[in-house]
């Protein structure tokens, strides 16, 4: 299985969190939810983990219905392809079930779907924003650690492909902390009667 990894570069520090609007609560179809994309670099390891965890914690919430929830990749090497068999046997390994993913290319159209993009590391961050055609899109890219509290001392979620099952253990356990920090943000405004104009208050960068 060959691998691509981003394009090297200067990162530049996440913005803050933006003020993303919540849908109008409706009955549970795709315009009633709050859109989240999550985006590594080939969306068979970091991202489509976080895409599993996030679904199965919104669930276990009561909140499953107001999100949809989503994972692609900034490269095209694995699109069709399965998650890393060892990001499966992680997730199985801690209750989750990543058997269905299939992996996608993140396309930049998709910025008017979507209420937020979500990038595992600052190489996605910056693709991302540079991808975007508008300030708008560039507000709704953050880095999933930034939700974290307290603040980490890195905002990327590291690499786990050319590494082993340990790698991939620590990852899941960093992408499960960031992602209860961030549906506990979403949380009060998803079960809100009213729509709330500010949904996510993320750390962002000092």
């Amino acid at each position: 299985m060959s691998f691509a990894p981003d394009s090297p570069g200067a990162h530049p520090q996440a913005s803050a969190v933006p003020d993303v609007p919540l849908p109008e609560p409706q009955d549970a179809d795709a315009t009633a939810r709050f859109r989240i994309c999550f985006v590594c670099s080939g969306n068979i390891c970091r991202s489509p983990i976080a895409e599993v965890v996030l679904r199965s914690l919104a669930t276990d919430a009561g909140l499953g219905d107001r999100l949809a929830i989503s994972s692609a990749g900034t490269g095209d090497w694995h699109v069709g392809e399965q998650a890393d068999p060892r990001a499966v046997e992680v997730l199985h390994a801690h209750g989750y079930d990543g058997t269905a993913h299939r992996a996608r290319q993140f396309e930049p159209s998709w910025f008017d779907e979507l209420d937020l993009v979500v990038a595992l590391d600052r190489s996605h961050e910056r693709i991302l924003k540079n991808w975007a055609t508008n300030d708008v899109d560039r507000s709704k890219v953050q880095l999933l650690r930034s939700f974290e509290t307290p603040r980490s001392e890195s905002l990327d979620v590291p690499d786990p492909y050319y590494s082993d099952h340990t790698m991939f253990a620590a990852v899941l356990g960093m992408i499960e902390r960031a992602d209860r920090a961030l549906l506990e943000q979403l949380a009060p405004a998803l079960r809100s009667p009213a729509p709330a104009s500010n949904p996510v208050e993320g750390q962002g960068n000092p």
